[in-house]
């Protein structure tokens, strides 16, 4: 961003996922609490509106947003031509995205888009020239990895990075990967403390993607993240997929209508309809090899979760001296727990020593036997909620757009991220 220009302003455009609003569930110093707002006129607009709203009238520590609206047909061009701000935020139909970022950089604004920012290989094409055409125009784009502030992913990357503890990430192999990503995820739960309505075009995989190119983008860059921090990547010759499979959900038109407030399928949905149930590409698994590392990702989307629990998941990294695993089932009560596994022939000083290491950076953490692994008890002072991680996310942004630049590894990365996805998309796809 221009020296001379160091106010943020934000413009939020056509925000059809619920991610829109909670980058304002905070405030931030150096952002115009005026939000410029273009989007066609709808349910979408309005369920976005109602959720600010609604941080704006809470009890404890309101925000204070104002929004300016341009609703109509015509809202991209009015975006355009007015150009009220310089940080465009982009989520929703995922389908527009690639337009969408491509125009906003060739018109010199920055952009802060929700993830992915690629379905398929032409997006992805895409995707690489509104790279090239940032850096000729001098703006940043990013995508919101909200992941990368959850505690239990911080502390798994910093654990394998201790080689006295963990020694070296294990090469593995594809029946038994050196690291692993696996979630579990809902089409109907609450945000906010209120049931989330889906827009329709969720549902469709033409419009949201498929499921091996959406939430995989969390797991893939985790991967990526934990596994060579600060490392460049190159999707031409670091990355290679060996096999993808992706199958349906199936959902009954009493769950969509409950999930979406519509009364019916749309017709762009009825080719998913098979004898009046909706089925969803939003399974997936893929196998694919990172610096010659396999890497095994596995995404499952349900309707609802059971009462009292919530989206899960599951990781694991293998080292050559220790292994470092989060579950979250039931053992654990849906809660995430980061557990250690060392050989029986390790000594556990070695482990108390790790410990104590990783007790400089995070006070208070300690571990406790847990049958064969060791459990890490983790204070609740550092366990923030996942919607908290998005302030995060923008307090991020904000100091690369005080200093002009990405680090260097991160554009390189995120090709080589969504290279992943949409490469496994293709092999399932094409099967």
């Amino acid at each position: 961003m221009k020296k001379n220009d160091q106010k943020v302003r934000i413009i939020t455009l056509d925000p059809g996922h619920f991610h829109a609003a909670l980058l304002q569930k905070s405030m931030y110093a150096g952002i115009d609490s005026v939000v410029h707002v273009y989007a066609p006129d709808g349910s979408e607009l309005e369920n976005h509106l109602k959720l600010v709203d609604s941080y704006n009238s809470r009890t404890e520590n309101p925000t204070t947003w104002k929004h300016v609206i341009y609703k109509g047909p015509d809202y991209l061009e009015k975006m355009f031509s007015e150009k009220a701000g310089n940080v465009v935020i982009l989520s929703g139909n995922n389908k527009s995205k690639s337009s969408y970022i491509s125009r906003s950089i060739d018109s010199g604004l920055n952009v802060l888009a929700d993830k992915p920012l690629a379905i398929d290989q032409e997006g992805f094409n895409s995707l690489e020239k509104a790279f090239t055409s940032s850096k000729d125009k001098k703006v940043l784009l990013y995508d919101i990895m909200t992941e990368r502030f959850n505690i239990y992913y911080v502390i798994q990357r910093a654990l394998s990075q201790d080689t006295l503890f963990f020694g070296k990430l294990e090469k593995g192999t594809p029946d038994n990967p050196a690291v692993m990503q696996e979630s579990v995820h809902h089409f109907y739960k609450n945000v906010s403390g209120k049931p989330l309505v889906r827009p329709a075009w969720f549902f469709d995989i033409e419009q949201e993607g498929r499921g091996l190119v959406d939430i995989t983008t969390h797991m893939v860059d985790l991967i990526q993240w934990t596994s060579f921090p600060d490392v460049t990547l190159d999707y031409k010759t670091d990355v290679k997929m060996i096999s993808a499979k992706e199958w349906p959900t199936l959902l009954s038109l009493e769950q969509f209508k409950k999930s979406t407030l519509k009364d019916n399928y749309p017709d762009y949905l009825s080719k998913y309809v098979r004898n009046g149930t909706l089925n969803v590409m939003s399974n997936g698994e893929m196998n694919y090899t990172l610096k010659n590392v396999h890497a095994r990702v596995g995404i499952k989307w349900n309707y609802e979760a059971p009462e009292g629990t919530g989206d899960t998941h599951f990781a694991k990294m293998r080292g050559t001296k220790a292994n470092i695993l989060i579950k979250q089932g039931k053992e654990q009560n849906y809660k995430p727990v980061v557990y250690l596994e060392i050989p029986k022939s390790a000594s556990v000083n070695d482990l108390q020593s790790a410990i104590v290491r990783l007790q400089s950076k995070f006070p208070g953490i300690s571990i406790v036997k847990a049958g064969n692994l060791w459990e890490l008890l983790i204070p609740e002072k550092y366990k923030v909620p996942h919607e908290e991680h998005f302030a995060e996310v923008v307090k991020n942004y904000l100091g690369y757009l005080k200093t002009g630049e990405l680090p260097s590894w991160e554009i390189p990365n995120m090709l080589a991220k969504y290279y992943t996805t949409t490469q496994a998309a293709a092999m399932a796809k094409s099967k």
